[in-house]
């Protein structure tokens, strides 16, 4: 259990440059999917909540669910540094689903924004979110490593 649980939270990129660089990346990015995706969950471009694609026919409550999830909760976690590896999931899977699903007919210019989010998450998936993080307290204030 040890194991999954160093798996999940370890993550020192090597040298401080590269930790802060890491913490940078993670607040822009964050940021950046709440301001533009986040925010039109609770009002759209004409002052509704956005209608949330659902293109593998999922119940309409649960699309909802983890679309609203992934651009508003999943953002402050990774900028927190909280679980990241695990926070970050939900948000591949909508990019991925965008960029492979929704988009596939769409033109490059269209298709890259789901794209480019789905390799940035997949970046701090493979890597996390470096030692300055929350996730970093965790693991060297209560689990000892």
């Amino acid at each position: 259990m040890n194991d999954i649980i160093k798996q999940l939270l370890y993550s020192d990129l090597g040298s401080a440059l590269a930790n802060w660089g890491m913490f940078a990346f993670r607040i822009l990015l964050a940021v950046e999917l709440f301001r533009v995706h986040g925010m039109k969950k609770f009002r759209g471009n004409d002052g509704k909540p956005e209608v949330v694609p659902n293109p593998l026919g999922l119940p309409q409550f649960i699309n909802n669910l983890v679309a609203t999830l992934s651009d508003t909760v999943v953002p402050v976690l990774v900028i927190l540094g909280v679980f990241t590896r695990l926070a970050v999931l939900p948000t591949i899977g909508i990019t991925s689903v965008g960029y492979f699903v929704v988009h596939k007919n769409d033109s490059l210019e269209v298709r890259d924004v789901p794209y480019i989010y789905t390799i940035c998450f997949l970046l701090l998936l493979a890597t996390g979110p470096g030692s300055i993080s929350i996730d970093h307290y965790l693991l060297n204030h209560f689990f000892n490593f």
